[in-house]
Parts: structure tokens; C-alpha cells; sequence
């Protein structure tokens, strides 16, 4: 899926957005600010990066998959760049896994390093991570539950 335009929706509405730069090979990522027009250069693995902006740690992160689990893991492409990284990051920013449906598969064997999500998105819909399962809810309820928490992870309430 693309997020470009969920990406300028946020911006038009103030929020500053950050890209994950691959900075070293089997280190976790950093998260640089990004604007259209920012300066850019070509990564550890010659992804482009932002050059010369903010780290920034995120409170939400989208995240691309190989495929997706009914319970909301993630299959990621094998560097494991995401989870390093996520495992790192206190507190723990919104996990949110963009995906299409057609990679969603029955498990992906969860191993000891794989990190859960707190939402799967497909053009199907808002899917919540609980209790070992997904169940889908609208934007409405997506609002509440990650405001919640995001609140909870932080320290500031349930």
C-alpha cells in the first residue's frame, strides 16, 4: 500500500513526519524527519534517507510487511531492521502494520525476536491486535483504543 497520501494528510494537519534510515547494517534503524523538498542521500543499503534532518522518535509507525497473521503479526523482509529496532524504543510507539489482504496468511510461527502490532490496515479495514487475534474496527474505535494506548504506554492512565 502506498502511505505518500496518508503521509501529507498528517503534515497538512501538523504532524511532523520521519522516515526510517538504515544507518548501519544489523543496527536498529533512526527515524529522520521528512518534508517534501528535505535533502536526501542514498543509505547503508542504499535506500534514500533524509540527510541532515531531526532524529525524531516516533509515536506511531507504519509498517510494511511480507504478509500478516490473523493474530497481527508481521512477516518482515528478513533483516529484521524493524524489530531491533522496535524492541529499542521505550516507550513502545503505535505499531501499525499497512498491508494488502491478499498477504494476510494463517501464522507466520511467531520466534522469540518478533514483535506484535497494535493495528493491521488493509483496504479491507482497521483490524485491532488483542489477545492473540485481530478484530476489525472503525476509525472511530481505532481513535479511542490507540489514544488509550498510547496513554497506557506512557504511563498515563489505562
Amino acid at each position: 500500500m502506498d502511505p505518500r497520501p496518508l503521509i501529507h494528510q498528517l503534515r497538512k494537519q501538523g504532524a511532523r513526519v520521519v522516515l526510517p534510515a538504515v544507518v548501519a547494517k544489523h543496527q536498529p534503524l533512526e527515524f529522520r524527519e521528512w518534508w517534501p523538498g528535505a535533502p536526501m542521500k542514498a543509505g547503508a543499503l542504499g535506500i534514500p534517507m533524509p540527510e541532515g534532518t531531526p532524529v525524531l522518535a516516533p509515536d506511531a509507525v507504519l509498517i510494511p510487511p511480507v504478509g500478516f497473521s490473523e493474530s497481527g503479526w508481521r512477516l518482515g523482509y528478513g533483516g529484521g531492521y524493524f524489530d531491533r529496532t522496535l524492541a529499542a524504543m521505550m516507550p513502545q510507539p503505535l505499531k501499525i502494520c499497512v498491508a494488502h489482504e491478499v498477504s494476510r496468511i494463517p501464522t507466520i510461527h511467531p520466534q522469540p525476536h518478533d514483535i506484535p502490532m497494535d493495528f493491521v490496515v488493509t483496504e479491507a479495514g482497521i483490524h485491532a491486535v488483542a489477545d492473540g487475534g485481530m478484530q476489525r474496527i472503525n476509525a472511530a474505535a481505532c481513535a479511542q483504543l490507540a489514544a488509550e494506548i498510547v496513554a497506557r504506554r506512557r504511563g498515563r492512565g489505562t
